[in-house]
């Protein structure tokens, strides 16, 4: 199991509790794993939950028609990456 940083723990948790993931714990979540489909199993509703909890703990807006969504959303680390990248801007 990969290492996660302490920001993708940070995020892994926020997950884990914006979408009550009760039978998955953070630190098991693998960073390049898929967060949709064959991956955690994440859905559309839940993206929308997580864009949700992000922009309140963050204050980064996530919108909906954004084209980079597939590649923002695609694992634990690239959304920390992306949420990083929005706060050092």
């Amino acid at each position: 199991m990969a290492e996660l940083s302490p920001r993708e723990m940070e995020v892994a948790r926020l997950i884990v509790e914006a979408l009550n993931l009760e039978d998955i714990e953070p630190d098991t979540i693998e960073p390049e794993q898929p967060l949709f489909n064959e991956g955690l199993g994440l859905d559309s509703i839940d993206a929308l939950e997580l864009a949700l909890a992000i922009s309140k703990k963050y204050d980064i807006q996530l919108r909906s028609d954004d084209p980079n969504n597939q590649r923002i959303f695609a694992s634990l680390r690239a959304l920390t990456g992306h949420i990083e990248q929005k706060l050092t801007a």
